[in-house]
């Protein structure tokens, strides 16, 4: 069923907040894993993907970040609708539940630690494949909601022309990047295509899932031309 209650423009600017930072912390994540890594005082080398980072130093960065991007979906009421594959609410609901599963469910590590605490025994080696089983989920969802969702109800002036610009081309651009890059990221673990491509990967997978974010919570603004070519809108 679809929302009837008409939003407030509080309602708006908080839903904008919350797309805001879920956009930046998607982004952030990878940036600071690989980044801190260098820093000799984390003692932790660049690891083969973004999940390896369970098992470093950073580990408290890497789930804590990602169990913010789940609570921050799930606090995210979206519109809902009559098809699944559009309900907002829904989609957003169960990617924040995977995106707190990838964090508390550890991936097997290609060299087993000597020692690691964890809430879940890292040891069972077939949790690694409950952990791929969430990611590919989230992923697949954050694909369906920049292609699906994202694209409904933009206003439109009809004197302003659609640009290349346009908030659903570059919706739709990350959403269908996001795919492809999903389905890369089992060939290069298999065929090893170069150094550190499953990290590179799913850093890609993450900036495009921010991007959409960002977009769709106007972190650019929306006035002038700026706002015409994004948004086709004219405020001034």
């Amino acid at each position: 069923m679809k929302s009837s209650r008409p939003r407030s423009k509080n309602d708006i600017f908080t839903y904008r907040r919350l797309r805001r930072a879920i956009g930046y912390l998607g982004i952030a994540l990878p940036v600071l894993l690989v980044g801190l890594s260098f820093i000799p005082f984390f003692k932790t080398e660049v690891q083969p993907s973004i999940s390896d980072y369970y098992y470093s130093n950073l580990r408290d960065i890497f789930t804590g970040i990602l169990a913010a991007v789940g609570l921050f979906m799930i606090c995210y009421k979206g519109h809902g609708n009559d098809s699944i594959w559009k309900n907002d609410q829904l989609l957003t609901n169960v990617a924040g539940i995977m995106a707190v599963g990838v964090a508390l469910v550890p991936v097997t590590p290609e060299v087993w630690p000597e020692e690691a605490y964890t809430l879940i025994p890292y040891h069972l080696s077939w949790l690694g494949w409950v952990h791929y089983a969430f990611a590919a989920l989230l992923f697949g969802i954050f694909a369906l909601l920049a292609i699906n969702v994202f694209t409904i109800g933009q206003n439109k002036a009809e004197n302003i022309p659609v640009s290349t610009m346009n908030e659903n081309n570059i919706y739709r651009f990350c959403g269908s990047a996001i795919l492809v890059l999903i389905i890369l990221v089992p060939v290069s673990e298999s065929f090893k295509l170069f150094q550190y491509s499953t990290l590179i990967l799913e850093a890609l997978t993450l900036f495009f899932f921010g991007t959409a974010w960002l977009i769709k919570g106007r972190a650019l603004g929306d006035e002038g031309k700026l706002g015409e070519k994004l948004y086709r809108e004219r405020n001034s």
